[in-house]
C-alpha cells in the first residue's frame, strides 16, 4: 500500500511548513487527488488515521477532493474525459495523440491551523 508512504511524505511536508510558520495545531488538511494518480482516497484516509497521532495532527480533519481524468486530443483539439481509465482515444476523430490535462495530480491544496 503505497498510500502509507505518500501520506508519510505529506505529513512530513506539513510538519516542516507548520514549524516554519509557527503553527502548533493543524485542524484541516485538503488534498487534491487525481483518479489517475493511482492513490486511493480510502487508503489515504486509513494511512492518515494511523500516522497522524501526534499533537500537531491530533484533531485534524482530512478532506480529499478527487479530480476526474481530463484529456486533450492534440489532433483535433477536443477536450474530453475518457470513458475508460485506460482508453486514450479521442471520441471525435479517433486520434491517439492525447495529452492528459488533469487527473494525475496529488497535492496539498491547503491546510488550516493555529
Amino acid at each position: 500500500m503505497h498510500e502509507v508512504t505518500l501520506m508519510s511524505g505529506i505529513l512530513d511536508t506539513l510538519r516542516e511548513n507548520a514549524r516554519q510558520n509557527g503553527i502548533t495545531r493543524i485542524s484541516r488538511i485538503k488534498l487534491i487527488v487525481g483518479k489517475f494518480s493511482m492513490a486511493l482516497p480510502s487508503s489515504l484516509r486509513f494511512a492518515f488515521a494511523a500516522l497522524a497521532q501526534e499533537g500537531l495532527f491530533q484533531e485534524a480533519w482530512l478532506d480529499i477532493e478527487e479530480r476526474e481524468l481530463h484529456c486533450l486530443c492534440q489532433d483535433c483539439q477536443r477536450e474530453f474525459g475518457p470513458q475508460s481509465s485506460y482508453c486514450f482515444v479521442c471520441p471525435d476523430c479517433n486520434g491517439q495523440h492525447i495529452k492528459i490535462l488533469a487527473g494525475r495530480e496529488m497535492l496539498i491544496d491547503f491546510y488550516e491551523g493555529d
